[in-house]
């Protein structure tokens, strides 16, 4: 049971450092707040998550991987440390892992077929969810033979 702890506590501090710098953090924090807390002072957690969540930006920034490393180890020993104190805590770090898994929360995988039809397409064509930070550079559209530019 020892090492099970000991590799949730890891998986769970790898997602934890991986959300600190992700855009669903405040997301995130809110929750993993009252999981620390444990029914305890819930703002100390925040607090305890939004100092640790400054060093790590920090470290990332000055290219720190050491002091990076160090902030993930110390959550995960604070997580093996909570998940030892309270055995229920073990379902909550798993579900909670799951809802922030980056592949969109555990939901299942299924085949999909896309197709496109009707006209002429120029540009890209995208199909799916969870599009950001997409740029697209095209040019005009080549004529088609047999036809001539107006001007």
């Amino acid at each position: 049971m020892e090492a099970e702890l000991a590799a949730l506590a890891a998986s769970g501090a790898t997602t934890l450092v991986g959300l600190m710098v992700s855009e669903t953090w405040t997301q995130a924090r809110d929750r993993l707040a009252r999981f620390f807390a444990r029914g305890g002072d819930e703002s100390a957690a925040e607090e305890e998550l939004r100092v640790s969540r400054g060093e790590l930006v920090a470290a990332r920034e000055a290219g720190d991987e050491d002091a990076a490393a160090d902030i993930e180890a110390a959550w995960r020993t604070r997580l093996r440390r909570a998940l030892q104190a309270d055995p229920t805590a073990v379902a909550e770090l798993r579900s909670l892992l799951a809802e922030f898994e980056p592949d969109g929360g555990g939901a299942p995988a299924g085949t999909v077929r896309n197709s496109i039809s009707g006209g002429t397409q120029y540009g890209p064509v995208l199909q799916g969810q969870q599009f950001s930070g997409l740029t697209f550079h095209s040019s005009a559209p080549e004529p088609e033979k047999g036809t001539t530019e107006r001007e």
